[in-house]
């Protein structure tokens, strides 16, 4: 099951936050808050909020264990942008944008196989009866007539 949360017009560049989600992407949720904390870029608090929403979102509508979950993507968009002047001289002014970011974050849980006693005992079981049915097929097509 997948589990998103969205962070819109965070008033960051994208290619800055970009920087940062391509360090947690492919991560435990452990291992992404440890990276987080250690980076000393200005994006890690934002992508640490959204990334904490969706294990928020994950573990309260979703009833998924915190342990298992594992990030599947983070997307970061371009938001509006802010259009603004700087004064230059003879009058003159210089046109610059501010951007924006939205962030996605989709979280997933990892595959854990769970394999019971009784399983094992049933590929057993199936195994010794194709050999035995391969040994009779055997038996009555060697050396006779059909």
């Amino acid at each position: 099951m997948k589990v998103h949360a969205i962070a819109k017009s965070v008033r960051m560049s994208p290619r800055k936050v970009r920087l940062v989600a391509d360090a947690i992407r492919q991560l435990s949720i452990e291992q992404a808050f440890i990276v987080l904390e250690a980076t000393q870029n200005r994006a890690a608090g934002p992508l640490a909020k959204t990334l904490q929403s969706a294990v928020a979102n994950a573990t309260t509508n979703n009833n998924l264990d915190r342990d298992n979950l594992i990030i599947d993507s983070i997307l970061v968009n371009e938001g509006q942008a802010l259009k603004r002047f700087h004064p230059s001289s003879r009058g003159r002014v210089h046109p610059y944008k501010k951007k924006s970011s939205h962030i996605t974050i989709v979280l997933k849980e990892k595959a854990v196989k769970k394999v019971s006693v009784a399983q094992t005992n049933d590929k057993k079981q199936k195994n010794d009866d194709k050999k035995e049915t391969a040994f009779v097929k055997k038996q009555t097509t060697k050396g006779g007539k059909k």
